[in-house]
């Protein structure tokens, strides 16, 4: 079913001619931009239920291989095509971990793609809690809403009859959230600890010559409350994209989600992208310019508690309808 809260037609512009000071002849261009389908928040609700009932999804655990294995077959049962990524990474306490990136293909023979991504592992630790911290958290916030606004609007797109013109790829990345504790004596600076399946995947691109005109990451995109500051490298790499994105979510009533105001450089899996693969991504992620991330993130508090529909319809119906202007 088609939003209604969108018109076709929703900008005049006004063209000036500047070859001389005497013409004043202005022109009027009709700006059409197309509706989009509907983003069920409900719908993305139950897809974050869902992964945190397989449990903390850490990496080489039950959870984790439950999980890939349903992602997978969600994918495809709305006849996307689907690749999976295998590598091993080292952690920061010299684990050696099986990491799995999956990509998810729609019309895949279209020259002009577009890149979404999210995270789909979850911290193994708990470090900026009070008790329990050397146990993994639940995630719901914290990789299972980028998953789930992703699954959304594949699922949107892949059931529905009307289907945009571009071609759409959706990157799962493994292994994202396991830096290094919060409170460590020592910190290990040969390598970046983080965003180990961007970092694989820039430098090993699922097809040879991969490119995309740009890319969507999404991450703590769920929680009650949440605010979307115009991230630091997002706006280094992408300037454009952010403002497009942003003023798409003010046509779209979603003001008060996606504020119009900088926030700092947050290392997230679009820095790899954009830096190795040179992909313009630009990043969907709460800020607080008092706190940084929620209260909960990193802790035990990131349950199902905390997640709010209309956040994750703000930022779900804001990327679905950028990907229907393409």
């Amino acid at each position: 079913m088609k939003s209604k809260c969108w018109i076709g037609i929703v900008a005049v512009l006004l063209l000036w001619s500047c070859a001389s000071e005497k013409q004043s002849d202005q022109s009027q261009v009709a700006l059409i931009l197309r509706d989009a389908p509907e983003f069920s928040a409900d719908s993305a609700y139950q897809f974050i239920q869902r992964q945190v009932d397989f449990g903390p999804r850490v990496p080489n655990t039950p959870g984790h291989a439950a999980t890939k294995q349903w992602l997978i077959a969600q994918f495809k049962s709305y006849g996307w095509e689907v690749q999976t990524q295998e590598f091993q990474a080292t952690t920061y306490d010299n684990l050696t971990w099986d990491l799995t990136n999956i990509i998810a293909s729609y019309n895949p023979n279209a020259k002009k793609r577009i890149l979404l991504g999210a995270h789909w592992d979850t911290r193994r630790i708990a470090d900026k809690d009070t008790e329990r911290m050397d146990e993994p958290i639940d995630g719901a916030n914290d990789g299972g809403s980028g998953v789930a606004v992703l699954l959304e609007i594949a699922r949107v797109i892949g059931t529905g009859s009307d289907k945009p013109e571009v071609g759409i790829d959706i990157i799962l990345f493994d292994g994202e959230d396991d830096g290094e504790p919060e409170h460590v004596n020592f910190r290990n600076n040969s390598k970046v600890w983080w965003c180990h399946g961007s970092q694989y995947w820039s430098k090993n691109l699922h097809e040879p010559g991969y490119t995309a005109y740009f890319g969507i990451l999404v991450d703590l995109v769920g929680a009650k409350g949440a605010r979307f500051y115009r991230e630091g490298y997002s706006m280094y790499f992408a300037k454009n994209i952010v403002q497009k994105v942003w003023n798409y979510a003010s046509e779209l009533g979603f003001s008060d989600f996606f504020i119009q105001r900088d926030s700092p450089e947050i290392m997230d899996d679009h820095l790899f992208v954009n830096r190795d693969a040179k992909i313009p991504m630009i990043n969907i992620i709460e800020y607080s310019p008092q706190t940084g991330f929620g209260f909960y993130h990193h802790t035990h508090l990131d349950t199902m508690d905390i997640i709010d529909r209309r956040t994750l319809k703000a930022v779900g119906q804001t990327v679905l309808f950028s990907l229907y202007q393409e």
